[in-house]
């Protein structure tokens, strides 16, 4: 941890940098496996598999025989936790929808929007480290409100070659049956090119390890759209005198056990917090069971001593965190001013872990300051948005002059001539 004091506007500009990380070897790595699956389908996916998760994959999709047997396998206070999550999340991002609203821009001219969901989307769930079968909720709960016509879910195998039954129970529950055992880089592939197995999608989502990241980009540039550019975990808390030190520092540990890549910042104006919280990470650390990777992600933790919450807010709003928690006494009114961030947690009793489960937000968000700019996963994720207009003859009869003018100002002559021939024969 590296604690700072008495900085000014000037100092920042280091603190507001993640920690550096060069693709360009993951690239490298990357980007053999792509043309692999591209050109030689489900035996190069199989062939991945035994090479990376150490797994022998006789058939790369999960049977209804699979699917069923894992209700079996989840104990019933998780079932009953998943389905009050999911009832929370449908009921946030269905709240999204947005009617269609037909306007008239000038008499006889009707314009107007329609939400149309996108038809094929692939959803990566990561296993690593934990099954995140949460991701399946924040993924597919969306994609089934939108209502996408064909959804599918890219996962690695276990050691024994299954799929960790939460996982296919939250997806039976959520109306997902097309489930791969295939992960890492290959999947992205897969779903991205399409195999004998796996199909093709429009679209691809979820979080992953650097080599899927990296995956998601590549296929991007080659035009198969994605939800965002994911990186490492990062959380910035602001606090005041107010807060509770050891729910502070349960806050940062909870986004540093996601990896040892993590980013987590503390920004405080009370030394006393930023001294306890330093003792509080410490102590947490050390009887974790995750240890192995907060001893490694805690070095990237900075404990910020600010002069005010006005300075505050603004290095939060520089720095545009993936999740900003605002741990004061007027945390309301601080978060009426937010202007980046991915998700924002508001008040002593509002942890990010809240968000990441089922409050109902989505948890895949911007990371590395993209929040500058970008909006994590919505129900608009899932949807495309076409306009349409139509003219009746006053409306051709009073616009067309001036889209001729407009047209012939550019020189865009067919332009004006597709209103001449129309005007002309009325």
């Amino acid at each position: 941890m590296k604690v700072y004091q008495n900085l000014s506007v000037s100092d920042w500009h280091d603190l507001l940098k993640r920690p550096a990380k060069d693709v360009g070897d993951i690239e490298e790595k990357v980007l053999p496996i792509l043309q692999a699956v591209k050109t030689g389908g489900d035996a190069a996916l199989k062939r991945y598999t035994a090479m990376f998760d150490g797994v022998e994959i006789d058939r790369l999709a999960v049977t209804m025989k699979e699917i069923n047997a894992a209700s079996y396998l989840v104990e019933e206070s998780l079932k009953k936790a998943i389905a009050k999550a999911k009832a929370n999340i449908e009921k946030f991002h269905a709240a999204q929808r947005e009617p269609v609203k037909t306007m008239e821009t000038m008499p006889g001219i009707r314009c107007w929007r329609r939400s149309i969901a996108i038809e094929k989307v692939g959803l990566y769930v990561p296993g690593g480290t934990a099954p995140l079968f949460s991701t399946v909720l924040m993924l597919a709960v969306p994609a089934m409100v939108a209502g996408c016509a064909e959804v599918i879910i890219c996962t690695p195998p276990q050691n024994d070659g299954s799929v960790h039954p939460a996982i296919l129970y939250t997806a039976d529950l959520c109306g997902v049956s097309k489930i791969y055992k295939v992960g890492g880089a290959q999947a992205i592939a897969a779903m991205a090119y399409g195999t004998e197995t796996i199909p093709k999608v429009h679209k691809l989502y979820g979080p992953g390890n650097a080599f899927v990241a990296v995956a998601k980009q590549l296929v991007n540039r080659e035009g198969v759209a994605i939800d965002l550019f994911a990186g490492p975990s990062e959380v910035l808390v602001i606090a005041d005198e107010s807060a509770d030190a050891l729910a502070v520092a349960t806050d940062l540990l909870a986004q540093a056990e996601h990896g040892a890549d993590s980013h987590c910042l503390l920004v405080t104006t009370s030394e006393t917090l930023l001294g306890k919280v330093q003792e509080a990470v410490l102590t947490l650390v050390a009887k974790s069971p995750r240890r192995s990777i907060l001893e490694l992600s805690i070095t990237n933790f900075s404990l910020i001593l600010i002069k005010d919450l006005g300075e505050a807010m603004k290095f939060s709003d520089d720095y545009a965190p993936e999740h900003l928690i605002i741990c004061t006494a007027n945390a309301g009114m601080l978060a009426g001013q937010v202007k980046n961030a991915g998700s924002v947690f508001v008040g002593h009793l509002t942890p990010v872990s809240l968000g990441d489960y089922a409050s109902g937000t989505n948890h895949t968000l911007p990371t590395n300051g993209t929040a500058i700019a970008f909006s994590g996963v919505s129900l608009d994720s899932f949807i495309k948005k076409v306009t349409f207009q139509e003219a009746d003859l006053h409306g051709l009869s009073t616009i067309g002059p001036v889209v001729q003018v407009l047209a012939e100002a550019e020189g865009l002559q067919a332009h004006a001539d597709a209103v001449s021939v129309r005007l002309n024969k009325t």
